[in-house]
């Protein structure tokens, strides 16, 4: 996948503008920083990035003695997971109900206790594997809905965590998407690994016009932007009385979101928080 890489120079340098700013750029799409002298160095997908919205974000930086710029170039191609595909992960409990885990690091033994739901997840260029907060409460979600014989519609797929978690949860179909060619890749393999079906497509939310049929549950952890954007695609592809299992963003986000949602003829009817990171369910 291709990212931008963004050079924040940040007068006067401190530690809290740097927390400040790495967590409100989030909303630009931005996955990761590194901290520099002088500030933060952020990645942000190519096909993510919203240069409206950095500045936006910019200019509402609640610190007036504290001026930010930034220079935006093409980060070179490299393996983004390599360490992290070397190192792997450890194990990561949800609810006690569920264990997300890597081929190298195997979930202990329950010492004939009622063992949790098992998924292993192999990550190779693609986002969730469940040691985020908004991939742990989308799972939580999944894990308190029943899902006997639903068609589950998974958007932004990365790993194909939610879907994967889903048809082993008792769901009939799942079909994702994603923008990104390695997390369809990804997806499809890790479906494989975990013995389920799941269907993923290359493209964004206008895929699903190409997608016949509407679905019972509808997820999608991606940033907040992006989930206002397709929220009326998403609202389309919902059977009656489906539900919509949103996060990626944080608590402050959440009256926006319901706002875009009641527009729409959806209404929340559950939400969780985590960290300040949010998961709402609208039907």
């Amino acid at each position: 996948m291709k990212y931008f890489e963004v050079k924040f120079s940040i007068k006067p340098l401190n530690g809290d503008a740097c927390d400040l700013l790495a967590a409100i750029a989030g909303e630009a799409g931005f996955e990761t920083f590194e901290n520099t002298d002088d500030g933060l160095t952020g990645y942000v997908q190519q096909a993510l990035f919203d240069q409206q919205a950095l500045d936006s974000v910019l200019q509402q930086l609640p610190m007036p003695d504290v001026s930010v710029s930034y220079t935006v170039r093409e980060a070179e191609d490299r393996d983004w997971n390599e360490q992290w595909e070397q190192e792997g992960f450890e194990p990561i409990t949800v609810d006690n109900r569920l264990v997300i885990h890597d081929g190298r690091h195997l979930p202990a033994t329950t010492n004939g206790a009622v063992a949790p739901l098992l998924i292993e997840i192999d990550a190779r260029l693609a986002f969730g594997t469940g040691t985020h907060e908004t991939t742990q409460m989308v799972c939580a979600t999944l894990l308190d809905t029943d899902l006997t014989d639903k068609r589950i519609l998974d958007c932004g797929c990365g790993t194909g965590i939610l879907g994967i978690t889903a048809m082993k949860l008792g769901a009939r179909e799942c079909v994702g998407y994603d923008i990104d060619e390695w997390s369809v890749d990804n997806t499809r393999h890790n479906a494989v690994i975990n013995s389920v079906d799941v269907t993923p497509l290359l493209g964004d939310a206008s895929i699903l016009n190409k997608v016949e049929g509407t679905f019972d549950i509808v997820v999608a952890n991606i940033n907040r932007n992006i989930l206002l954007q397709d929220m009326p695609a998403f609202r389309q592809k919902m059977a009656t009385g489906a539900k919509l299992i949103l996060s990626g963003f944080y608590t402050e986000d959440i009256p926006l979101l319901q706002e875009k949602a009641a527009k729409l003829g959806l209404s929340l009817t559950a939400q969780k928080v985590c960290n300040d990171w949010a998961c709402i369910v609208l039907q």
